[in-house]
């Protein structure tokens, strides 16, 4: 293997640096869907490594009952040891007033409630119809108002929902409207199952973009069916700068079927570095802390970048196809 190298950007047309804010989902999104707890220690080591790394933001944990998701019992432990570095939001699943109140006592940054847009999800997903989880986090966002915590609605099935088919749009808006009635910094449009498309991405997001210009969006993919990169750099096209991404591609959604994990953090930020953009990353950093999370869960990632290694890694002979 040679170690010459070629810069990450080779277009020279790319275009000005514009500022992307990535946030990081796996200790959240990626582990509580994991069969083997992943031990307290680890999690914490991860999270600091991470926060090194360059993010706007780490979704640490969930503050979600501890009998619904044994996985992250130790939401409390975990969001009290890690290192608060400067810069780097610290972000919690919020799921109702309880895990708010136990939220608030180790002191996070942000809470992040979450909803489905499609009926049939949300019974799914949260055991109750749409208007009682809207309901109840009326209640916490008020409760985080008091308290001088930012909100964010992450809103899932946005796009689609594999029992009950595509979200339409006027629906997606009527609960995008909801919470921005209510006064919350931010809103996630959630591709839980992977069911958008480029096409699909820059309408909504032109919509949403053009009603609330002040709102603090942010675009999370799944890469169920293989558009993950595509619908992030459609987004990234209509003027969105946030995106949720999981490293390793580690997640997926337990209560829709054959929905796969999150868009790799890796991948995206290669891609977006190589076009010109400024992710603020670390890749090396990354693809350290990627292969770590391989060891630590004890199987194969989806990532590819981590196989295959970046655009610069380069041999002394091709391999016959």
């Amino acid at each position: 293997m040679r170690l010459d190298t070629i810069p990450m950007s080779t277009n020279p047309t790319s275009p000005s640096p514009k500022r992307l804010y990535l946030q990081e989902v796996v200790t959240r999104d990626g582990f509580q869907a994991e069969s083997k707890f992943i031990p307290t220690a680890d999690k914490i080591a991860l999270i600091n490594r991470l926060s090194r790394a360059g993010y706007a933001k780490i979704e640490v944990t969930s503050f979600t009952s501890p009998k619904a998701i044994p996985m992250l019992a130790d939401a409390e432990e975990v969001m009290s040891k890690i290192d608060r570095i400067p810069g780097v939001e610290y972000t919690v699943l919020i799921p109702n007033l309880r895990g708010a109140e136990r939220a608030l006592r180790v002191g996070v940054d942000e809470f992040n409630l979450v909803m489905s847009v499609s009926e049939t999800h949300n019974q799914s997903n949260l055991r109750m119809s749409r208007q009682d989880s809207a309901k109840g986090l009326s209640d916490v966002i008020r409760l985080a108002h008091d308290a001088k915590v930012a909100v964010n609605v992450s809103l899932s099935t946005s796009f689609g929902c594999p029992m009950s088919g595509m979200t339409p749009i006027p629906e997606l808006m009527h609960w995008i409207n909801h919470f921005a009635d209510e006064g919350v910094r931010g809103i996630s449009i959630c591709d839980t199952t992977g069911m958008a498309n480029p096409r699909h991405v820059k309408e909504v997001c032109q919509l949403a973009l053009s009603k609330y210009p002040k709102m603090e969006w942010t675009l999370h993919f799944h890469n169920t069916r293989g558009m993950g990169l595509a619908n992030a750099l459609a987004a990234v096209e209509t003027g969105i700068d946030r995106f949720d991404s999981s490293l390793g591609g580690l997640g997926g959604c337990p209560y829709a079927p054959g929905a796969t994990g999150n868009i790799c953090t890796e991948e995206l930020v290669h891609m977006l570095d190589l076009m010109g953009y400024n992710t603020n990353m670390s890749l090396d950093l990354l693809l350290e802390c990627s292969s770590q999370l391989r060891d630590l869960v004890g199987r194969t990632l989806p990532s590819q970048l981590l196989m295959a290694g970046k655009v610069d890694r380069l041999y002394d002979k091709v391999c016959q196809a």
